[in-house]
């Protein structure tokens, strides 16, 4: 069925193509219209990689055919980089403490994940298969083909979610250390079972020490590159860790060296990069590991590139009966056997309770392996089920790249996570003046105790500051508006008049040019009036000008401590 949307725009997409500066401008549209749509989804609630996911169906090849075939193709490096980059910052978050944590808990979730669904998925597809064609041979071939791709889970969709919801815990750990093992169990799969359906299928017998050979060569070979990789990058930037600039033109130059070379090598470009991060976050100098912070800040245009050509790719209008039953029982039995295998791997490896009730969740996305294996499946047996195969992995994607992040966000929601992998710059970005407390006291009401007024005598100034921790106080005219602010360093001096001092009134004393600011001010704006004013105290006003508290440095830098400790708290807690 041909694509009826790309007849509306004739024009249009004969202009764009990929000479000159068209194809500098088809990268702003990708670029604009994906981060709106990521946008607009996540106002809906909706992680908004679905939203560049939507933007690219629209733009390619199942909508107005603005990003063809060839434009597709030819932007086929920004999904390499795009994924080297996934596996670099995955690879991050495997140190080793956790690995020896949780290793045996990978493990065992990773064999029940990733076996289960191989055999509920080659055994509905084909009994599905048998009845349609009546031919066992074909039936057996297909269901054993689709049983290994369907092991591999697409750590891209699932990782952006976790990064866009700062998720943390050990629902976090599990997820981003099964996702980057569970490709290397679907390519054993897939050399298994391409070797017993070759001769079903009459074609050319595919030796299996051979295709394990070549698997092994793929895996050992990739990990190695990536830890030379790593060795070089952590020396250098040992030379060169204050500048920024260079850190992140090194970081960069490293992991796009190396996934070129495993282009010319022949080597699994994710599993490199994976292994580069994993280096430097274990054996780099710590000093060095701040580049990573620098390479994320990178990554989010080319996250909308990469998933606005995912969606590009995805053709809706090649699906057949046939076809549409076989992608529905592949998409129903994947899940089921990654529901049932992850729990089960869970619930025998003793794992934590939110990691075997909202694992499942998390497991459903699949693309690059999962393409790139039916790819192969159609190099192998281009006359018989390969182009089949490559139809339903491309339609059963669609799917699971539409659903897989929403179900993402489900499970890490459920289980508690999202929020918790926040750093201090954060929290003072998210936090308004109006939300910091002092031993569970508000700093900012119409009652603070950190109000005075302007007839108080410093002998009742003294008693209130004996009372409470503030060394600055917001001083009240007889209006009810704010009129100065007075110090505990004020008094102190005022003291040195003998008793006369206890009379005086704190209007004598108070200092008149006050910094202030409005309850809801975040902490990032105000920490920035600390150092621009020189100050360590600033009073807080209302629309009115009247005083509601005073906001002290010390006082914000607690309170940003304790919310730092609780949420440590909360992860640790989890298991």
């Amino acid at each position: 069925m041909s694509n009826p949307l790309a007849t509306l725009l004739p024009s249009f997409l004969q202009f764009l193509t990929l000479s000159g500066g068209r194809f500098v401008l088809l990268l702003g549209v990708m670029l604009f219209f994906g981060s709106a749509g990521g946008r607009l989804f996540q106002k809906l609630k909706v992680p908004q990689v679905v939203g560049y996911i939507v933007i690219g169906i629209l733009l390619g090849v199942s909508g107005f055919w603005i990003l063809g075939k060839e434009t597709i193709v030819a932007l086929n490096p920004i999904s390499t980089i795009a994924l080297s980059l996934i596996g670099f910052l995955v690879g991050a978050e495997l140190k080793i403490d956790v690995v020896k944590k949780y290793g045996k808990q990978f493990v065992g979730i990773l064999l029940g994940e990733s076996l289960t669904p191989f055999f509920v998925v080659g055994l509905l597809t084909a009994a599905a298969t048998w009845l349609f064609t009546h031919e066992i041979k074909t039936a057996v071939s297909i269901g054993l083909l689709l049983g290994a791709i369907c092991a591999a889970t697409a750590p891209a969709a699932t990782t952006d979610v976790l990064k866009e919801y700062r998720t943390k815990g050990p629902l976090t750990t599990t997820i981003l250390g099964i996702v980057a093992m569970d490709d290397a169990v679907a390519l054993i799969l897939y050399a298994v079972a391409s070797s017993i359906a070759a001769p079903l299928l009459g074609g050319r017998s595919i030796s299996l020490l051979a295709q394990l050979g070549a698997i092994a060569y793929d895996i050992f070979g990739s990990i190695m590159l990536g830890l030379a990789a790593g060795f070089v990058l952590s020396t250098i930037l040992a030379h060169t860790m204050n500048d920024d600039g260079r850190v992140l033109g090194f970081s960069l130059g490293v992991l796009f060296l190396s996934t070129g070379l495993c282009e010319l090598l022949a080597l699994d470009n994710i599993l490199a990069a994976m292994s580069i991060g994993f280096f430097m976050a274990n054996f780099a100098h710590k000093k060095t590991r701040a580049m990573f912070r620098l390479v994320e800040r990178f990554t989010p245009p080319i996250y909308v590139l990469f998933f606005v050509t995912v969606g590009a790719k995805l053709n809706i209008w090649i699906i057949t009966p046939f076809f549409a039953v076989i992608a529905l029982l592949y998409v129903g039995g994947r899940t089921l056997g990654k529901t049932i295998g992850s729990r089960l791997g869970a619930v025998l490896t003793k794992a934590p309770e939110s990691v075997r009730k909202y694992l499942p969740f998390c497991l459903l996305s699949q693309a690059g392996v999962a393409i790139g294996l039916s790819i192969a499946a159609g190099n192998d047996f281009p006359e018989s089920v390969g182009p089949q195969i490559m139809l339903i992995i491309t339609a059963t994607t669609f799917i699971v790249q539409i659903l897989g992040p929403i179900c993402v966000k489900y499970g890490v929601t459920k289980a508690g996570e999202a929020g918790l992998d926040v750093t201090v710059e954060d929290i003072m970005k998210q936090t308004r003046v109006s939300e910091v407390t002092l031993n569970g006291m508000p700093v900012c009401s119409a009652t603070s105790h950190t109000i005075v007024n302007d007839m108080d005598t410093i002998g009742t100034l003294i008693t209130q500051f004996a009372a409470h921790e503030n060394t600055n106080y917001a001083v009240r005219g007889s209006d009810g508006t704010l009129c100065g602010q007075i110090s505990l360093e004020r008094i102190k001096e005022a003291m040195q008049l003998g008793d006369f001092a206890e009379g005086i009134p704190a209007m004598d004393i108070m200092n008149h040019q006050t910094v202030t600011c409005q309850p809801n001010l975040p902490l990032s704006d105000a920490y920035t009036m600390y150092a621009e004013h020189d100050t360590d105290a600033i009073s807080i006003v209302d629309a009115q000008q009247k005083p509601l508290g005073i906001l002290e440095k010390y006082t914000v830098d607690h309170y940003l401590h304790m919310r730092v400790v609780e949420l440590e708290h909360t992860v640790q807690t989890m298991g």
